[in-house]
Parts: C-alpha cells; sequence; structure tokens
C-alpha cells in the first residue's frame, strides 16, 4: 500500500493551529460569507452538532481533512482558519488572473467604514510622516478613536489627516480600501466624551489609559475595491 502523502494544507494544519482561535475563526468567516451552521456543515460533509462543538470547544483539534473541507467551503485557507498567519501581513497571496478594478462611491465607503474597527491614522511627525493603526467608530458620519495625550494619534489634532481602512481577503484575492481626509479636532466637551464612551464597540487594542477622543470630520472620502 502506498502511503499517503499530507498535502501543503494538511501539513500547514498540523504545525499552526492554536487551540481557542479556530472557533472564534470558523464562526467569524461563516459569518461573513453569510452562511448559516446548518448549510457550512452539510456542505462540509459533517453534522452541524460537529460544527458547533468546534465552534464553541475551546480545546476542539480536528484532523487536517476537517479543516481542509471547512477552509473550502468558506473559501478561505487553512492557515487563516488556524491563525498560521497572524504575524504575517495581508496580501500575500498571488494576484487574481483576470482582476477587475473598481472605483466606490461616497454612499459605498460610508457603508464599508460602517460603524467600527481597525484603521490607520496618517499624519505629521518632527521626524516625518507616522501612519498607525487605531480602534475606530463611526458616529454621526465622523471618524473617532482614543488615544492618550502625547502618543502619535493625538498629533492628528488641529491638522487635516487621512485615515484609511480596508480589508484584504487573500484566499480569494479581492479586497477593498477606504481613504478619509478631514480635519481633526479633540473632543473636548465632558458630556460628548461620555456619549463617545457609551457607543463604543471596544476598547482600545492597545490597553492603558486612552481617556483623549479624536473625531475627524470628512472632506473627501474615496475607495476602490478589487474582484476577481
Amino acid at each position: 500500500m502506498t502511503a499517503r502523502v499530507p498535502t501543503q494544507e494538511a501539513q500547514t494544519a498540523r504545525t499552526h493551529h492554536a487551540p481557542g482561535d479556530l472557533g472564534r475563526r470558523i464562526a467569524q468567516r461563516r459569518t461573513a460569507a453569510g452562511l448559516t451552521r446548518t448549510a457550512t456543515a452539510l456542505r462540509a460533509g459533517m453534522a452541524p452538532s460537529y460544527l458547533r462543538y468546534l465552534e464553541e470547544r475551546p480545546g476542539a483539534t480536528p484532523d487536517a481533512g476537517v479543516l481542509v473541507r471547512l477552509a473550502g467551503v468558506l473559501r478561505t485557507t487553512v492557515s487563516e482558519l488556524t491563525g498560521g498567519d497572524t504575524d504575517l501581513p495581508p496580501g500575500i497571496g498571488h494576484a487574481s488572473p483576470h482582476p477587475s478594478f473598481t472605483e466606490l462611491s461616497e454612499r459605498e465607503c460610508r457603508e464599508l467604514l460602517s460603524t467600527h474597527g481597525v484603521g490607520r491614522i496618517a499624519v505629521n511627525t518632527w521626524e516625518g510622516p507616522a501612519v498607525v493603526p487605531v480602534n475606530y467608530g463611526v458616529v454621526d458620519g465622523a471618524v473617532v478613536y482614543r488615544t492618550r495625550p502625547g502618543a502619535t494619534p493625538a498629533l492628528a489634532v488641529g491638522r487635516r489627516v487621512g485615515f484609511e481602512t480596508d480589508r484584504v481577503d487573500d484566499a480569494l484575492s479581492q479586497g477593498w480600501s477606504v481613504l478619509v481626509r478631514g480635519d481633526a479636532e479633540a473632543v473636548t466637551d465632558p458630556a460628548v466624551a461620555r456619549l463617545l464612551d457609551e457607543r463604543a464597540y471596544t476598547r482600545p487594542w492597545a490597553g492603558g489609559g486612552r481617556p483623549l477622543w479624536v473625531r475627524i470630520e470628512p472632506r473627501l472620502i474615496t475607495g476602490r475595491r478589487i474582484t476577481t
């Protein structure tokens, strides 16, 4: 009998699986694809109860074949499902042979900005231009984020700045980006700051005290999308 050689995807699955992360990644990818748990399970050739186990049990360790089938149904890679690409920059996949490039309308850009996420703020510093990530929200049409006085994102206050956020799908070689250009100001009204605290979806991932709210009123919003 000839020994069966594991595929690259299967080898990746064995190497990079991090218990506790798998279920969250499967559920997030499934939700983004607009699939129910039952539909996903049936397409992957497993019982819905088993998929529920994978999503909800932190210590679940499915074999490589299960991961490969799930990745195929969810149109992603085993590496992404298991967190093997966590320390890699997005966009390392190969370009599509026939990509379609389109400009986004302002309405589409605002929809993609949605309510919150992670974006990048571009500011001028004494050492030159700097671009740093921030956890942001969208409140009443403006981009808002929390930082601390003296930090690089706080240098945006009183200046015209650029703010960018994007989504890259390595598995499908497609994605989008939105660029906001506008004037940044500090939120000094305590009542408004409290309101923003209440409406914030998450605390800044960087942790620590971030008492300063910065608001960017868009003057120009542009975006692009690449599809296959």
